[in-house]
């Protein structure tokens, strides 16, 4: 019987001496040179933000439930049909029922604010995308990063800046939301007809011209859908916005949640369902009328 092999001690294998890279520190020395250093650009951007979501809120709630519930719903009869616009009235008349009026018409108000301001810094980043290959490829990792750096990141440098309140809530939500507009606003224009630009040439348009006379028009079947993702991502955003006393529904879902009040959470949570659904229809409802337009306008042209 022979003897057992002998095994030495493993070799460890060498390691790698690779340097400690403080990123976290360098981004809150950015963070703080912010703070430092541009106060009056702050102290700007505070101020708009307080001045459009408070006016619009204040809005909202000087016009009686029962009546901003059948505007609202003839709004989504004239974006789609008769059957929306019914689908509305009840959904919204479930939310007064609930008595989450308030929070939700505060909630609108944010969503609405963020979303036009994403719309703004986005159509016109995905039109110079659409427009110039080197914009392009700038634009797309930080689009990427925007799209997938976790929700709750956003919140530290905003609250650090600006401390609790509505504008960290709204400044994420806008970040969080603005990568769809521009890269369906980009696509939507890349998507146009070469023969219908060309065409437009031929005619001596001028370059502003093919973009708001054709490129834009028939690319916007693509860029409602854009603001439909948009509005979409600034909805689910509302919670986390609450944490930092953005308020509305979000601030009923996180109490609900820290209390463990299941009825608040859930009526909270089903309120914020109801609006994410109306505003959906609605855009859909835009897109659609859109896209039958541009069909119509391609007819046309052959």
């Amino acid at each position: 019987m022979s003897a057992p092999a002998f095994v030495g001690p493993a070799l460890a294998a060498p390691a790698l001496d690779i340097p400690r890279l403080h990123i976290g520190d360098w981004f809150e020395a950015a963070v703080e040179w912010i703070k430092n250093n541009l106060g009056p650009i702050l102290d700007a951007i505070s101020y708009i933000a307080h001045f459009l979501n408070d006016n619009l809120a204040a809005g909202l709630h000087a016009v009686p439930p029962i009546i901003l519930a059948v505007i609202l719903a003839l709004l989504a009869w004239a974006a789609g049909t008769w059957k929306l616009g019914v689908g509305s009235i009840i959904g919204l008349l479930i939310i007064q029922s609930m008595n989450m009026w308030s929070s939700a018409m505060d909630t609108l108000a944010l969503v609405i604010v963020s979303t036009v301001v994403a719309l703004v810094i986005g159509m016109p980043t995905g039109v110079l995308a659409a427009r110039s290959a080197t914009v392009a490829q700038a634009v797309r990792p930080v689009l990427d990063f925007m799209q997938t750096l976790p929700v709750f990141v956003y919140l530290v440098p905003t609250v650090v800046i600006w401390g609790i309140g509505i504008v960290p809530g709204m400044a994420a939500t806008v970040i969080f939301a603005i990568p769809p507009g521009v890269r369906l606003t980009q696509l939507g224009i890349q998507q146009v007809d070469k023969e219908m630009v060309e065409a437009g040439r031929a005619f001596g348009a001028r370059p502003r011209d093919i973009l708001m006379g054709i490129q834009m028009p028939l690319a916007m079947p693509t860029i409602m859908a854009g603001v439909n993702q948009v509005i979409m991502l600034a909805l689910s955003m509302v919670v986390v916005a609450g944490m930092v006393g953005a308020g509305g529904l979000g601030s009923d879902v996180y109490q609900g949640l820290t209390t463990l009040d299941v009825p608040l959470a859930f009526e909270a949570g089903l309120a914020v369902v109801i609006l994410a659904m109306f505003l959906d229809r609605i855009t859909a409802g835009v897109g659609s009328r859109s896209a039958v337009a541009r069909a119509n306008r391609r007819t046309a042209a052959r």
